[in-house]
């Protein structure tokens, strides 16, 4: 029986312009670039099953362990920087990425992605030398036989969180204990993704009234609970290789800099952006003082210089999304009761880095990637 057919909720609160600066500190997370990017034509609409005959029972999910099985799979664990289709279809109000124009870039269609194309996920398996993992909901569809789990599996899901947000997601935790059920009881090959981008701290704004002050209060028991579940992939389930991503600068993000007339990023989100990726780094180093296990992917970087450089012509728009709404409140897919749109599309997506109020166009997570791949392949090389 499926269990994600859950619901995206994303909530919204009049709040104070003092407390709205830190909300989209909370609020985040819910190609021809110059990267080549691998994925397989079935992953979007006929991915092959889990085991033979679309069983999730049979032979190991590929790999045999030792040295090329890091090139082999790709799990990925997250949020909707990392969702290629595990939100359910419940409707355009709650999983917008399923309708236009969401993937009016690749693959001209919407597929589940929070983006007008390729995500984190697809650019991240390019790295690692494989086709996109297939989402775990996807994963029964199609009739093919062979093992959809030789490439990994995508397990990540738009609204989840370290803890539980509130969005009727699974969180990290949960979507471990699913691949752990894949495994089968086999050790575990390839390459694990884990993706946090503030699911957590919405959530816990949302408990509290909206106010700052939980928000931060936060950090440290949300980078606590990431630390368990890092330590919980390599001392439970076996991973030999895990990247991490930390915390890109949200305060650049379109929600925030709507409220700037789009002018600029807002200083305090990106200063939590900075408390969130140093307790990190230093959970990084108490876990694998050498470097061995454990990548920090950096993100945070590559965005800033990205979207800061004084003389960038490669995005022309970096703080007003290309998708946008007519209102603070809306979303971007939105239509009123007789179906009118209450947004506009940008003519060209790859002069825009934001998608939507908080999601990258495919165009900028591939500049992105172009920083990030370097870094995945000596740490894959070791």
């Amino acid at each position: 029986m499926e269990e994600e057919s859950s619901t995206l909720i994303r909530r919204r609160t009049s709040l104070p312009a003092t407390t709205v600066m830190m909300v989209v500190l909370l609020l985040l997370l819910c190609c021809n670039c110059g990267v080549e990017v691998v994925v397989a034509a079935a992953d979007e609409s006929s991915p092959a099953p889990v085991g033979k005959g679309g069983s999730d029972h049979g032979s190991c999910p590929g790999g045999d362990g030792d040295g090329e099985g890091y090139r082999k799979q790709l799990w990925v664990f997250g949020d909707s920087y990392a969702d290629t289709g595990n939100l359910g279809n419940l409707g355009r109000e709650l999983t917008h990425a399923w309708y236009y124009p969401y993937g009016i870039t690749f693959p001209r269609h919407p597929t589940g992605r929070f983006s007008d194309g390729r995500v984190l996920t697809d650019f991240v398996a390019s790295a690692v030398g494989i086709a996109t993992p297939v989402a775990y909901k996807l994963r029964r569809r199609g009739g093919h036989g062979g093992e959809v789990a030789s490439r990994g599996m995508n397990f990540a899901v738009g609204g989840s969180g370290v803890l539980d947000t509130g969005y009727f997601q699974r969180n990290i935790s949960s979507q471990i204990d699913l691949f752990q059920k894949q495994l089968r009881g086999c050790g575990p090959t390839g390459v694990a993704l884990v993706v946090v981008s503030g699911n957590d701290y919405s959530a816990v704004v949302d408990k509290n009234n909206g106010t700052s002050e939980a928000a931060i209060a936060y950090i440290p028991t949300v980078v606590r609970g990431l630390r368990e579940q890092l330590r919980r992939l390599r001392d439970e389930v076996g991973m030999k290789k895990v990247v991490v991503t930390n915390l890109h600068p949200m305060g650049c993000t379109p929600y925030f800099t709507r409220l700037l007339n789009y002018s600029g990023c807002d200083t305090l989100a990106n200063a939590g952006s900075d408390q969130h990726n140093a307790a990190l780094r230093s959970v990084l180093h108490d876990l694998d003082p050498a470097n061995t296990t454990f990548l920090l992917l950096d993100l945070h970087t590559p965005f800033l210089n990205l979207i800061t450089a004084a003389a960038d012509d490669k995005f022309p728009v970096r703080l007003r999304p290309c998708c946008e709404t007519f209102t603070a409140d809306g979303h971007c897919g939105q239509e009123d009761d007789a179906g009118n749109k209450q947004y506009t599309v940008c003519d060209d997506p790859e002069r825009h880095f934001y998608w939507d109020d908080v999601h990258p166009t495919q165009a900028a997570w591939a500049a992105v990637a172009q920083a990030f791949t370097p870094a995945i392949h000596r740490f894959l090389s070791t």
